[in-house]
């Protein structure tokens, strides 16, 4: 079969990855037949995803990398995976926030997504534990100059974490002494058990502080974030107030997320008898 030249490295990517993590592990002939590309582009993907340290080879294919409550990507291994997922998650974040509110962004790689998505809501307060995130509106400004109705960007201080997030007692005073209206929170993991988590303590810390701070929490987190745990869980599901997630969460998972607070799916209707919030 020719080459698939509708699928971007990318998209291509993160299909192998959903089925490496849904099987338990794939083979290099499977893949081939399933994508319809070459034997070597499937191998070139696999390295590309082993490098990232989310897939380990082995021979005639691959299975996911079990990670420890305690590992914590960085940035840009994270901002590889689920693009597609990611883009459509912030579009419909970006669908919650009003002209001229108070809103929080956390560190995250779909946080930045939704930054970018935010550029033209006129008006807005953003206050942002992430460097990324800051620089998403900083750069925009210093391209189009100073613009009426250009958002007013707070950057916390802290120490900077891998996923470029700022941590820590000066992060905690800064966001602790300020009222959003609505967070914007994306996350290591998410489970009924352990509510939401991270691997990092000092993030639980002032993931803590920043839910605390909001008159509504909305989560932003693609589908594999069901079910992973990290080390410190810093909320629990009741205290959110509306999950944006793609299309890839199984049925059972939206069912149980569902009994706790309101499932926002990107491109699908909203379940009318959700809870509101």
């Amino acid at each position: 079969m020719s080459e698939n030249q509708n699928l971007l490295a990318e998209q291509r990517r993160a299909l192998i990855l959903d089925e490496v993590r849904r099987r338990g592990g794939v083979r290099v002939n499977e893949l081939t037949r399933k994508l319809g590309v070459s034997d070597m582009t499937v191998r070139r993907d696999l390295d590309a995803l082993a490098r990232q340290g989310v897939v380990e080879k082995v021979h005639g294919g691959a299975v996911p990398v079990v990670e420890a409550s305690t590992h914590e990507p960085g940035f840009e291994a994270k901002s590889g995976l689920e693009l597609t997922a990611k883009e459509d998650i912030a579009r419909a974040a970006a669908s919650l926030v009003a002209p001229g509110t108070a809103i929080a962004l956390s560190g995250g790689t779909t946080t930045y997504a939704l930054a970018h998505q935010l550029l033209d809501v006129p008006d807005l307060t953003v206050v942002t534990n992430s460097v990324r995130v800051a620089d998403v509106f900083h750069s925009a400004q210093r391209t189009s100059g100073q613009r009426q109705g250009a958002a007013t960007v707070v950057l916390t201080g802290g120490v900077r974490t891998p996923s470029d997030s700022l941590v820590g007692p000066v992060a905690d005073q800064a966001i602790e002494a300020l009222h959003f209206d609505v967070l914007f929170l994306g996350v290591h993991g998410i489970s009924v058990e352990a509510g939401l988590s991270t691997p990092n303590l000092a993030e639980a810390e002032t993931n803590r502080r920043l839910v605390q701070s909001a008159r509504r929490v909305v989560v932003v987190a693609d589908h594999t974030k069901w079910g992973t745990v990290g080390l410190s869980s810093f909320a629990a599901l009741e205290q959110i107030d509306t999950l944006v997630t793609d299309d890839g969460l199984p049925a059972e998972a939206r069912t149980e997320i569902s009994e706790h607070l309101r499932l926002m799916v990107a491109g699908e209707p909203e379940d009318e008898d959700a809870p509101d919030t």
